[in-house]
């Protein structure tokens, strides 16, 4: 029955040359897209907010961070206000 679902795939490229493809149900991207967004930028959330949710989780609910990890953390947070004009606990509503 998984083979029924259509699936989209993109490709991420990154500064250093490598890249990769991923695969998703193309119906998971229309369930969260917010009005006319693209795919891409679709994808592009999510990716961010995983990325931000991540490093939230390490720092403020894992074990052993330090001053690196900590700015990792507070940059990802600033990237994730620039592009989605809110901060991430206004987004989630987990503030510390």
């Amino acid at each position: 029955m998984s083979d029924d679902v259509d699936t989209i795939t993109l490709s991420i490229e990154a500064d250093d040359e490598t890249t990769d493809d991923v695969t998703i149900p193309a119906g998971l991207v229309d369930l969260v897209a917010e009005g006319d967004q693209t795919t891409a930028e679709t994808v592009g959330d999510i990716a961010l907010l995983s990325f931000a949710s991540r490093a939230h989780h390490i720092v403020h609910h894992g074990q052993d961070t330090d001053e690196d990890l900590e700015a990792q953390e507070a940059r990802i947070m600033d990237l994730f206000e620039e592009r989605f004009g809110v901060t991430f606990g206004e987004a989630t509503g987990h503030q510390h």
